[in-house]
């Protein structure tokens, strides 16, 4: 799997004019999930982000995780994360999972946040979405299961 989690002040996620997902105080994560991925994977890399330690404690030092804080979850299939730019100019998404195999996953991951005490909104698997947020920091990172 690979999820670009990005800090964020607030964050909506809307489908055909409609909101599907918002969140104020968090992180929005772009989720893509590729061939080899298992539920091992979406577990790692839920486990990863929840615990991760990139908010300010008391002191301005990022030393407090999106559980810590209280904050929510913005989670956003994007297939395109595994795009491959290297060649031409059209990318290939040879490596992104189906749909059949990355949903079931794509879910997976959202329930094992759940299970971590985290708010979870998310948008609508396979639709054209619309994702603004308020980036806060702006702090973005990548994380892969392998």
């Amino acid at each position: 799997m690979r999820v670009v989690v990005q800090r964020s002040k607030q964050a909506q996620v809307t489908v055909e004019g409609n909101i599907a997902g918002a969140i104020e105080h968090g992180l929005v994560l772009l989720v893509g999930v590729t061939h080899e991925d298992t539920e091992q994977d979406a577990r790692y890399a839920a486990e990863k982000i929840a615990g991760l330690r990139i908010f300010e404690d008391e002191t301005g030092k990022m030393n407090l995780s999106v559980t810590d804080t209280g904050g929510q979850i913005l989670s956003v299939s994007q297939f395109t994360l595994y795009g491959d730019c290297r060649k031409g100019k059209r990318p290939n998404f040879m490596a992104a999972a189906r749909p059949e195999q990355a949903l079931p996953l794509y879910d997976r991951f959202n329930e094992l946040l759940r299970e971590q005490g985290l708010r979870v909104e998310t948008g609508v698997f396979g639709a054209m979405m619309e994702v603004s947020l308020v980036n806060d920091g702006p702090v973005t990172l990548i994380v892969e299961s392998r």
